[in-house]
């Protein structure tokens, strides 16, 4: 297949890499005269995709690191590193937003272009490692030393086909492949056509040791791909097995088309929320719309939160003997969240068997007789049960109960949400659902298949 037309889309311009290459220049220079103005043994670095060349178009975010020495204590690193960032904040009259890795850095926005300004210990292996963002720099050195000029476009092919098939990004939302895991996928097999049909064949743990650290033993994650600059590391550590999953199955799937084409570029839905109802309405369930405020937390936060609570939701309704077919949740990442539950059986009867001690076990047995009435007991198999009466019949009065101060605890909430989740609680009808997340909802395999 020839892929010029396509990489001519996904690569950045000229235009765009000049102005990526002018920004990221005269940041680094500020940054580095400020270094040296304090007397600071301080080295200025660019990393990421945009030094490595393996940037997609329009994804050029700069990561610009100060290195300062490993005998740098931490406070000092931390208090100097932020004062550095605002500095060059008001430098290019910016806000700076700070964010938090194992210690502060700084995200602000410098004509057009994302920048994070991040201090970090200058380490030269791994086993040096005193803070997780020290191995970026690493991390940039073995691409660049590793990754030809024409690997550099079979990243960008493997990146792009992951980003159209819902597989990259190694952020909790997402829980997919990241980018310096592509790139060294990419060292490892060599192109974009390879890296697929080697990975149609992958079964669980399969193991990538580039530089024969023999240490893949150690993990016991769904895929293994041993960090070259840290023998103790498993790159692919972030990737969740349905994401790996969905990944062997685009690759398949990519295989045997004929429309390869297609997977490099968004899917054309054309939503139509009356036809995503309708197919809604198709599938005989019921469906329970939960909507709340959610609180003002990084985004790495918040989605594990999220998900927590939904998938506690989820196995409490059906622990109470409800029937939940599916359930999702879905955030604008400003305001609103929205969990979505399709119940298979959302009402059941008044009555529901309470199982009490085997027959043979005749101590336990008259407690439970003596404490339900012998006349109310009954043999179940062999064991002891009675009826009783059920107290909640209906899953959103259940709902109603849990979301109370008084009982949240019943399930395991993400703790940042629980203030949101009893204040703001409503049940929404399903109309009022994000028409795209309705589509993925009841449409999850349409990205891995064109």
């Amino acid at each position: 297949m020839d892929y010029e037309v396509i990489l001519k889309d996904i690569k950045p311009t000229a235009d765009e890499k000049h102005h990526i290459d002018d920004v990221s220049s005269r940041i680094m220079n500020f940054l580095q005269d400020a270094c040296d103005k304090r007397n600071l043994n301080v080295k200025v670095s660019l990393v990421g995709s945009v030094a490595k060349n393996t940037a997609l178009k329009g994804k050029s975010d700069i990561d610009i690191f100060m290195a300062f020495p490993l005998d740098t204590d931490k406070q000092f690193l931390k208090k100097v590193g932020l004062e550095l960032a605002h500095e060059c904040c008001d430098e290019f009259d910016v806000d700076a937003e700070h964010h938090y890795a194992s210690h502060p850095y700084v995200t602000t926005h410098i004509e057009g272009c994302e920048v994070d300004i991040v201090p970090c210990y200058a380490i030269e292996d791994g086993s040096q490692l005193k803070s997780a963002v020290d191995r970026t720099i690493l991390h940039t050195r073995y691409v660049k030393s590793n990754l030809t000029s024409g690997q550099e476009d079979e990243v960008l092919l493997l990146k792009r086909f992951m980003a159209m098939t819902g597989t990259y990004g190694s952020e909790f939302k997402v829980g997919g492949f990241a980018g310096y895991l592509c790139e060294l996928l990419i060292i490892h097999y060599g192109d974009f056509e390879s890296t697929l049909k080697s990975a149609v064949n992958w079964r669980y743990g399969h193991a990538i040791d580039l530089e024969g650290y023999n240490t893949a033993g150690n993990f016991k994650d769904p895929l293994v791909v041993i960090d070259p600059t840290d023998k103790n590391r498993n790159v692919a550590a972030a990737l969740r097995l349905n994401k790996l999953a969905e990944f062997i199955q685009s690759a398949r799937n990519f295989i045997f088309s004929d429309n390869k084409t297609d997977y490099f570029y968004p899917l054309n839905k054309n939503l139509n929320k009356q036809n995503i109802l309708d197919e809604l309405s198709k599938r005989g369930s019921e469906f329970i719309a939960i909507r709340f405020d959610i609180p003002d937390i990084p985004l790495d936060t918040l989605h594990p939160q999220l998900k927590k609570t939904c998938e506690a939701l989820e196995s409490k309704l059906n622990a109470e003997e409800f029937n939940v077919f599916k359930a999702d949740y879905w955030s604008d990442e400003i305001i609103n969240c929205v969990i979505l539950l399709e119940m298979a059986s959302s009402r059941l009867n008044n009555v529901r068997v309470n199982k009490g001690p085997k027959v043979f076990i005749t101590r336990a047995c008259e407690n439970f007789a003596a404490k339900y009435g012998r006349e109310n007991c009954y043999v179940e198999g062999d064991f002891l049960v009675h009826l009783q009466e059920r107290e909640f019949s209906d899953a959103e009065t259940l709902i109603r109960y849990i979301f109370t101060d008084e009982h949240i605890g019943l399930i395991k909430v993400g703790k940042n949400l629980k203030t949101n989740i009893i204040k703001t609680f409503e049940f929404i009808d399903i109309e009022d659902v994000n028409p795209d997340f309705l589509d993925n909802f009841i449409n999850p395999g349409q990205y891995i298949v064109r």
